[in-house]
């Protein structure tokens, strides 16, 4: 099937899908009024993630990989994981520090932005091993963040999370800049 040039294949969709999850996702997240808002926005999130693992999965597996994919995957992860950051520095009692979201979504612009220029001089420029790291790692915290587990044993682990989310997020960062420096050269 094709519709403006783009295939809409099974991954394609997926992506879609999980762009249109994100206005639900934070409407349950901002609503503390609505019973059990924390669970739905949990699985919300969940479903999410989970539609990130199948879309590259069949992608790969059945080499339905395309250039919309390409961009739209990573920036579908970028969208999720920043409405997330956000949503917990407006919940009082997430201990997600501010600076710590201000340097995970600079980075998500950053790379954002280099994309744009390689796209401008056709080069696609596909998700490295860092940065799927970095998305997996920020989006299991974001499941223990959205939880808001109560008992003291978990807020070592959410600023365990947190830290290596911030870590990975550096990592990858320096790791996509270093890997494709030719596409910030003029000529």
């Amino acid at each position: 099937m094709r519709g403006n040039g783009v295939s809409m294949n099974v991954p394609n969709r997926l992506t879609i899908l999980r762009v249109c999850m994100i206005p639900l996702f934070v409407i349950a997240m901002m609503y503390e009024r609505m019973p059990y808002s924390d669970y739905i926005a949990g699985y919300i999130f969940i479903a999410a993630c989970i539609t990130d693992f199948f879309d590259g999965y069949i992608a790969r597996k059945y080499n339905w990989v395309t250039n919309f994919g390409k961009f739209m995957d990573p920036l579908a992860d970028k969208l999720l994981v920043c409405a997330a950051l956000i949503c917990f520095v407006a919940v009082k009692d997430c201990p997600m520090p501010v600076w710590i979201v201000i340097v995970i979504i600079s980075r998500e612009f950053i790379i954002s932005g280099f994309r744009l220029v390689a796209a401008e001089k056709n080069i696609v420029i596909s998700a490295s091993k860092w940065g799927k790291v970095k998305t997996a790692i920020q989006m299991v915290m974001s499941i223990v963040l959205i939880f808001q587990f109560r008992h003291p044993v978990f807020r070592p682990i959410e600023w365990v999370l947190i830290y290596a989310a911030l870590l990975f997020t550096v990592i990858s960062l320096s790791d996509y800049i270093l890997k494709n420096k030719e596409v910030l050269r003029d000529g």
